[in-house]
């Protein structure tokens, strides 16, 4: 009878799962990385072209509510509307020069005298979030080439400056240069940890509890980004948020209008 022998290390079942459990988790944790580095881009983004569209707007109203104030104190020298005249002076403040900043554009437009739509000239406004030919050239290269993927620390920090160079055109929405980068990284040397070794079990676990943790993580990120201000805006239109936008600077041009025919009744 022959003798049976003994499983290998990395043909018996339970390392086999643990290898199947591991590599649904790294495709699972490089979704959600895109997903919130996508997230990331489209805020900052959404927060860039609502400081250059609704900015000067949002300035403007400031300034026709301390003027109707100013005239109103003028007219009554009422104690309280003195106050509220103050009170509202105090709001108008010079918006931070976020395009300077940018080295995008000359500065925020002025809002002095005019009607509403010929004192509040506005930049263009571009697209909140990269085109689907980025996001996919960006989700091919992540797959490819996340510093996760492996565990040497020198594979990992070429990893690294490589997909930091990723991110970077990823958020300019350069596709050219995506293409350019994946040209890159597919002649290039990779390194890679094969299975088979003795402690294979082990480390299978404690990458199995790592990935589970980097992606509550990233769940918490994302649910963090959601919370804040420009991530509240973009939940009220997700898939228009540059319509959004269009959409609230009507109201507000039409809010400045309707504040301007209220001063033009106040100040002769």
């Amino acid at each position: 009878m022959d003798e049976v022998s003994a499983p290998t290390p990395w043909s018996d079942p339970e390392i086999a799962e643990l290898e199947r459990q591991v590599a649904a988790e790294e495709t699972a944790l490089l979704d959600d990385e895109v997903d919130v580095t996508t997230l990331q881009v489209e805020l900052d983004n959404l927060a860039i072209v609502h400081h250059r569209r609704l900015g000067p707007l949002y300035e403007r109203l400031d300034e026709l509510d301390a003027l109707i104030a100013e005239a109103i104190a003028a007219h009554t020298g009422d104690p309280a509307d003195i106050r509220r005249a103050v009170e509202l002076r105090g709001v108008v403040t010079d918006m931070p020069d976020l395009d300077s900043l940018l080295g995008a554009l000359d500065g925020a437009p002025g809002a002095e005298g005019g009607s509403a739509e010929e004192s509040m000239p506005v930049p263009e406004v571009h697209r909140v979030s990269p085109g689907a030919e980025a996001r996919k050239l960006f989700r091919e290269l992540a797959r490819r080439a996340h510093p996760d993927l492996v565990q040497d620390p020198e594979e990992k920090q070429r990893r690294g400056a490589f997909i930091a160079r990723v991110n970077a055109a990823y958020a300019r929405g350069d596709v050219t240069e995506l293409l350019a980068l994946g040209t890159e990284w597919a002649t290039s040397p990779e390194g890679a940890s094969g299975p088979g070794t003795e402690g294979r079990g082990q480390w299978l676990r404690s990458r199995l509890a790592w990935l589970t943790h980097r992606r509550t993580e990233l769940a918490g990120l994302r649910e963090e980004l959601m919370a804040g201000a420009m991530g509240q805006l973009l939940q009220l239109a997700p898939d228009d948020p540059d319509g959004l936008l269009e959409h609230l600077a009507d109201q507000l041009l039409h809010d400045i209008a309707e504040k301007e025919k209220v001063l033009g009744t106040l100040v002769p």
